[in-house]
């Protein structure tokens, strides 16, 4: 019977749990302990953002300089190819999470890579403005089935007592993507933008497609329960993923602390957005930093990142993730105010430790939040919602900041701008109380 063992055992700690295995020792059986396969989900999640994050999303700031000189784009031609990724995600957003509630992340993502690293190979064949425009909303689609979408999904599946930490780990990789942005302009400067972007391509589906069978969509797939407990009895045999104390879309969509989180969430994404697309420019056009310097900044900038990310991974399953949440708008807004008006190192840098900082801590907790206000059961379909929401932020911030620039020739204004939306932000955090426990079970919408 699965889960035998383990209830022999004792209860299993969310660290350490695993599928019990034997092996003969002095003639009895010793249980054997094997990685909680949670933890694989969330190496395969952490991979997927890496390659993500060091190709295209935390790399494009790079891209905006290059072909800037190259094609003569101005800043909010090049900001626009950005927006229009971000409005594909929010499109595409609630049917994506219904597929990954009904067939499972492996698919969704299998079919992701193909397309990103498809759309990839276009990009290197640009040769106007409208090609650019196509060959990113193919990356888009592809960038999206991949993505924060599915990967929280399958994350918040395997963990409830560890889901904070889990999904802090999984945003590792795409800190770790900033951090290889280095690396991704080496190749630029190196091999030229046509190059890199073809290779780039190849890579994803190299990489991408062979970890994508470490995906298994529910614990009771693999016999187990959340967090690796012992699987409840009838579990493999439900047809519905839906928990007693999970809320349906409609129920959600009913709780005014959905419409909270998505619009403070909302708010961060203008921020951050704005930031990795234009933070490289700011520093090359503004500071006067060759396009080296300013890429090994932003690398520190996700080094932080990834620092918050494990602080806030630990901080979450232990305090309040929605103060946590406040606090950190709070410092993404004393942050844009020193790159704003940064006029030496010392700013530069305590720029880059506060935003990422609480970039690292916030992010994660996002899905986090929900998970726990709404439960796992329709949460796809709950994410892909609230995308349609909170993609609004990502898509405008970029454009703003890139508007800005093109009209006043600096981005002081624009960042000043962020600054005050953040601290606005941050008051929707406070508003986003947990909804009362649901009560009855409903068939999931």
């Amino acid at each position: 019977m699965p889960g035998s063992a383990s209830r022999d055992r004792g209860p299993l700690r969310p660290y350490d749990a695993c599928l019990p295995s034997c092996r003969s020792h002095e003639g009895g059986l010793v249980p054997q302990r094997k990685i909680f396969h949670g933890w694989w989900i969330v190496l395969t999640g952490a991979v997927l953002q890496l390659l993500q994050g060091s190709l295209l999303g935390q790399a494009y700031g790079s891209y905006i300089v290059v072909l800037g000189a190259d094609f003569g784009w101005t800043r909010t031609q090049l900001s626009l190819a950005s927006a229009l990724r971000e409005m594909e995600g929010g499109i595409v957003g609630p049917l994506q999470g219904w597929l990954v509630d009904r067939v499972g992340p492996r698919r969704v993502t299998r079919a992701g890579i193909v397309i990103f690293g498809a759309g990839f190979m276009l990009f290197s064949q640009v040769q106007t403005l409208g090609m650019f425009y196509a060959s990113f909303m193919v990356m888009a689609i592809g960038a999206s089935l991949m993505g924060y979408l599915t990967i929280t999904t399958a994350v918040v599946q395997w963990f409830v007592r560890r889901r904070s930490t889990a999904l802090s780990l999984t945003s590792v990789g795409g800190a770790l993507g900033g951090v290889v942005v280095p690396i991704t302009v080496l190749a630029l400067e190196t091999f030229g933008w046509r190059a890199t972007a073809f290779g780039s391509g190849v890579l994803v589906m190299a990489v991408g497609l062979p970890i994508t069978q470490l995906l298994v969509h529910r614990p009771s797939d693999k016999g187990l329960g959340p967090d690796g407990a012992p699987m409840v009895e009838g579990a493999a045999n439900s047809t519905n993923a839906m928990s007693p104390g999970d809320f349906t879309l409609g129920e959600a969509l009913r709780q005014p602390s959905f419409w909270w989180l998505s619009i403070g969430h909302g708010f961060a994404l203008f921020v951050v957005g704005a930031v990795n697309t234009h933070m490289v420019s700011h520093l090359t056009e503004t500071l006067g930093y060759s396009l080296g310097r300013a890429a090994f900044v932003y690398s520190m900038l996700t080094l932080m990142f990834m620092f918050g990310t494990l602080a806030g991974g630990w901080i979450g399953d232990h305090s309040s993730k929605r103060f946590m949440a406040f606090g950190c708008m709070g410092a993404h807004a004393i942050g844009m105010l020193l790159l704003s008006h940064a006029a030496a190192t010392w700013m530069v840098v305590s720029f880059v430790i506060i935003h990422g900082l609480a970039w690292g801590m916030r992010g994660p907790q996002m899905a986090a939040l929900r998970a726990d206000y709404f439960g796992a059961g329709a949460f796809g379909k709950i994410m892909g919602v609230s995308n349609m929401i909170v993609i609004v932020g990502a898509i405008f911030g970029p454009v703003f900041a890139g508007l800005v620039y093109d009209q006043t020739g600096s981005y002081r204004i624009g960042f000043d701008t962020l600054a005050v939306l953040a601290a606005v932000g941050s008051i929707f955090f406070a508003l986003a109380k947990r909804p009362k426990p649901r009560v009855t079970a409903e068939v999931a919408l």
